[in-house]
């Protein structure tokens, strides 16, 4: 147990004690992100199923098309945000995403807004084309999947999406070990 009150009083032996017991609760990262989703039923803000049931049928079409575990785990966290922010949203999933998964999946969380506002922005008196912003990205076409595929139509209530028990293995495996800091 470290006993420094200041960071500037700490030692190397206190900084290891404290690395290895980050490791070892690494789990309670996949826990956290599980209770956030199942958080996602709490909020529907006039949409025709609720946040949780979007993120579900959004994760099931990727899974459906044959994407792998960080694309379908992204998917399945794209609006986790929503819980603390609506506006800045996308921001918040894809940071919280940044550390597990790669830079692709990173960026079509990141922008996913507005790729998906070809859809509706134009209703809300706003430009519908901002993913020409990023048309020369490399992962321009990936986060096109997202908002045109799987993302803008997964708010139907007649659809059953696979439930969250199904995807939780892969976000516990997702979470388990950041790739980059």
């Amino acid at each position: 147990m470290a006993t420094f009150a200041r960071m500037d009083e700490s030692t190397r032996e206190q900084w290891m004690v404290i690395a290895e017991e980050t490791v070892a609760n690494q789990p309670r990262v996949a826990e956290q992100i599980l209770s956030m989703l199942r958080s996602l039923a709490t909020i529907t803000d006039g949409f025709a199923v609720d946040q949780l049931a979007h993120a579900l049928q959004t994760a099931t079409l990727a899974e459906d098309a044959g994407m792998d575990e960080q694309v379908i785990v992204a998917s399945l966290c794209h609006d986790i945000g929503k819980l603390i922010s609506v506006p800045n949203h996308p921001g918040i999933a894809a940071e919280i995403l940044r550390p597990y998964v790669r830079d692709d999946v990173y960026w079509m969380i990141r922008a996913h807004q507005d790729f998906q506002g070809k859809h509706y922005y134009e209703h809300l008196g706003m430009d519908p084309d901002l993913r020409r912003n990023h048309v020369d990205q490399p992962w321009f076409d990936l986060a096109r999947q997202f908002a045109d595929d799987w993302d803008q139509t997964s708010f139907d209530p007649s659809v059953t999406p696979r439930p969250l028990e199904h995807f939780e293995p892969l976000v516990r495996s997702v979470f388990s070990k950041p790739h980059s800091i």
